[in-house]
């Protein structure tokens, strides 16, 4: 193994031409916005932030932020205000533009390389204003922390976390983050060491110090916050990605498993796929994501509630415009009729409100041999277009969240399969009808 990491260390490891780019960009936009700031009184420091600032970037993906720090008794909608219009009086030749997080920064690229100039409070440690006053936090320590070897370390895990497709925090991926990923090198001390153990994790087991009690797979502490699990964004499927794919990369450690893998799909199971299509008003990536996720859970619901089995779901969205949310079912057409079990006809005031519900629509009525009053109903709708199509026409409110509806009431698709997909959005999609064979294998 130890010959594999070192062979992955110098792939991953920016040369110096590179970094010495990466420099000049970084002086330039960091220059450009401390100019501008001088006209802010409101303002108290300008900082770097993330992997850069901690020396843990990728060559090829390395974004750089600027922090701006504001004064803590300064309003949030000035605090939005001005940060917006640093952002674009100094960048303004470089096309900058909005993103949104817990609050609205700007953003734009210089030679391909994104930079982020984002607001944060200057506040005491623990004393939060908002989720961006932690990041100085975790940069100075990180740097205190990080010996020049271990940041390698970082960098080889986050090539496995990205390799396995599980990294990234934003609530789209629901990953690993760059920030987690040094903290498991700290805690860990090497990335040999974070595969050995990550192999072998219990259900709740805690990386780091705390006294609380978190709820989560598994737990992962703020070294400078120890109220705060880091593991809380991270979805289930991702940590069970990690465990596994560490496992497999403990068996059989190959420079294989470090180039890209397309997974193993059959084309058969598109034919399963229900799709839902909309369009969107533009808002934060956050926000629309959010309701792509609670719509696709909200209406897997009432597909299992009308008869449908679903295997998988999966959503998917171009941050534009337009979302698909995507349902794996067992079968998109299910039998007409279905069996209602009832109460024991022992229970006489259950069996009497039972019969009376139901004698009238009822194809069949008969007790089973466990005592039970069974009723045969006949579905309205035993084809997944047809019931989610009427579901969205008439009953809107039961499977899609408030902030949604009015985007769905302008119109929708739904239909079965990938005919009307475009070849990104499939690939897109590809792990719900996909074997990863990177995780799942055995030898």
């Amino acid at each position: 193994m130890k010959q594999i990491i070192s062979k992955i260390e110098k792939l991953v490891t920016p040369p110096n031409n590179i970094k010495k780019l990466k420099k000049q960009i970084a002086d330039e936009a960091f220059g450009l916005v401390e100019n501008e700031i001088r006209n802010y009184p409101e303002i108290v420091g300008l900082e770097f932030g993330g992997s850069y600032a901690k020396d843990t970037w990728l060559s090829k993906e390395a974004d750089i932020d600027i922090f701006i720090k504001f004064k803590k008794s300064i309003s949030d909608e000035k605090f939005v205000e001005i940060s917006k219009k640093i952002g674009f009086k100094s960048l303004k030749k470089y096309n900058p533009y909005i993103r949104y997080s817990e609050h609205p920064y700007v953003e734009a690229r210089i030679k391909k390389t994104k930079i982020n100039v984002v607001p944060c409070y200057d506040v005491n440690l623990g004393e939060w204003k908002s989720s961006a006053d932690r990041t100085p936090f975790h940069t100075k320590f990180m740097q205190n922390a990080l010996t020049p070897k271990m940041k390698n370390e970082v960098r080889i895990l986050k090539t496995f976390l990205k390799l396995t497709k599980i990294y990234g925090a934003e609530i789209a991926k629901q990953g690993f983050s760059g920030y987690v990923s040094e903290v498991l090198i700290i805690n860990f001390g090497s990335f040999e060491n974070v595969i050995k153990s990550i192999a072998k994790f219990q259900q709740n087991q805690i990386i780091g110090n705390t006294s609380k009690v978190f709820e989560t797979s598994i737990v992962i502490i703020d070294p400078i916050d120890g109220n705060r699990n880091l593991a809380a964004a991270i979805s289930n499927e991702n940590i069970g990605k990690f465990i596994l794919a560490c496992r497999t990369f403990l068996k059989n450690p190959t420079l294989q498993f470090f180039k890209f893998k397309r997974l193993g799909s059959s084309k058969n199971n598109w034919e399963n796929v229900l799709v839902v299509k909309f369009n969107f008003m533009m808002r934060s990536p956050d926000i629309i994501w959010g309701q792509i996720k609670s719509a696709t859970t909200s209406l897997t619901t009432q597909l299992e509630l009308g008869g449908f089995n679903v295997l998988r779901s999966k959503s998917y969205s171009d941050e534009q415009s337009k979302a698909y949310l995507f349902f794996l079912l067992e079968s998109t057409k299910i039998p007409k009729n279905y069996s209602k079990s009832g109460p024991e006809f022992f229970r006489e005031d259950d069996c009497n409100s039972f019969i009376s519900k139901n004698i009238v629509k009822t194809e069949l009525m008969w007790i089973s041999d466990n005592k039970k009053i069974i009723s045969l109903e006949k579905r309205k709708h035993n084809e997944a277009v047809k019931f989610m199509t009427e579901l969205l026409k008439n009953n809107l409110q039961t499977g899609i969240p408030k902030g949604l509806q009015g985007d769905f009431k302008k119109g929708f698709r739904v239909s079965v399969g990938s005919k009307n997909l475009s070849k990104s959005i499939k690939e897109a999609v590809s792990d719900l009808i996909s074997t990863d064979g990177t995780i799942f294998r055995f030898n």
